[in-house]
């Protein structure tokens, strides 16, 4: 996978000094005219993935999450959508690529999982022969020995009967087992960088866990580097190395897993963290919603974009109003980032009576 992806490394102008993540999106931004405005669903987003680690990119509908992940597959209408900015992988630059070249790359080099099965699955054709067709696109195998290996992929991700269930069509499969044969259509070539969007929005808890647990053995057997989009916190707390929060079209905190769970600094890190349903919390305790709604994608505020729901933004000094935070470093670790004007003590402080409120809880 990587040696296939430097045969377009003489076509990019790179510096060879110059170090980059296995994956690094840099300064990335997607708008999008309308009648009404212009729709900006990325902002300016940064970050980079490690070879054979797992990036969670966690928030609310509407915050950029999949616009980003759209933008990393090559999957934007460059007629309809701006796009600025880096993305790289393995050292080529994604952006710069013309289309017949990220087609040839995508289910190859880097694959996704969506988050509606049933949508992305062709209603007429029998699910094998869909799978054996995207490996013919990118591998030169004779069609019976490309079924084998569909069947073999069926057995791996755990689909019963997998030698009936390659002639099944789409809507003769439940919605857990359409989601097992997109992961092994995403897996089939054996791609560096695996992209789930959503992977189990559609699908009951027990699912959702055997879905996730899936990922994680595949990415072990596979060595994939992988990112899991999604809205809900709870679902990346084991499976991912490190999490970016976004909001409004921006990332507003950064860091390893462990991190962003144990010592957020955020105020809207600490309110997904504060409105999600507890096992270990006496039945019938009340979440705490994020007051408001997150802002319009073509009216953002100008200066914090949660500013409009902080609950903490009268100690900015009207700063939050009218400035534009940076994604900085904290005190604690130069490895977690936060977008917020509130002084670094004064973070440290809410997040630790937000964390302790929640652990007294916790033993209620």
């Amino acid at each position: 996978m990587i040696g296939r992806i430097t045969r377009t490394v003489d076509r990019i102008s790179t510096t060879a000094t110059e170090e980059r993540d296995f994956l690094t999106v840099k300064n990335l931004k997607v708008a999008f005219p309308t009648e009404d405005g212009l729709v900006q669903a990325v902002d300016d987003v940064s970050f980079a993935v490690e070879k054979g680690s797992t990036l969670a990119i966690v928030g609310e509908s509407g915050s950029g999450k999949s616009v980003t992940a759209q933008a990393v597959m090559g999957l934007l209408d460059r007629r309809t959508a701006k796009v600025s900015g880096e993305i790289w992988l393995n050292n080529v630059e994604l952006l710069g690529l013309p289309s017949s070249e990220m087609q040839a790359m995508r289910g190859d080099d880097l694959a996704m999982i969506f988050q509606d099965p049933m949508s992305s699955l062709h209603p007429f054709y029998r699910v094998g022969d869909q799978i054996v067709e995207a490996m013919r696109a990118h591998r030169k195998v004779k069609p019976k020995e490309a079924k084998r290996e569909v069947v073999d992929m069926f057995k791996r991700v755990g689909i019963p009967a997998p030698e009936r269930r390659v002639d099944a069509f789409p809507h003769q499969l439940s919605g857990g087992m359409r989601q097992r044969v997109m992961i092994a259509m995403a897996l089939i070539n054996s791609p560096d960088l695996l992209i789930a969007d959503e992977p189990t929005t559609a699908l009951d808890v027990t699912v959702q866990a055997q879905i996730l647990e899936l990922i994680q053995d595949l990415q072990k057997d596979f060595g994939t580097t992988v990112i899991v989009i999604t809205h809900d916190l709870g679902i990346v707390a084991d499976m991912a190395d490190e999490v970016a929060v976004m909001y409004g079209a921006r990332i507003v905190e950064r860091g390893p897993t462990k991190t962003i769970f144990e010592t957020p600094e955020m105020p809207y890190t600490l309110g997904l963290l504060s409105s999600i349903p507890r096992m270990d919390v006496e039945a019938g305790g009340r979440l705490l919603p994020i007051p408001g709604n997150p802002p319009s994608p073509i009216r953002l505020p100008k200066g914090c974009v949660f500013e409009p729901r902080c609950r903490y933004k009268a100690m900015t000094n009207g700063l939050s109003e009218t400035v534009r935070p940076e994604l900085l470093p904290t005190a604690g670790s130069p490895d977690h980032l936060v977008r917020c004007h509130l002084m670094p003590e004064t973070r440290k402080r809410i997040a630790g009576e937000v964390l302790a409120s929640l652990a007294e809880a916790t033993k209620a």
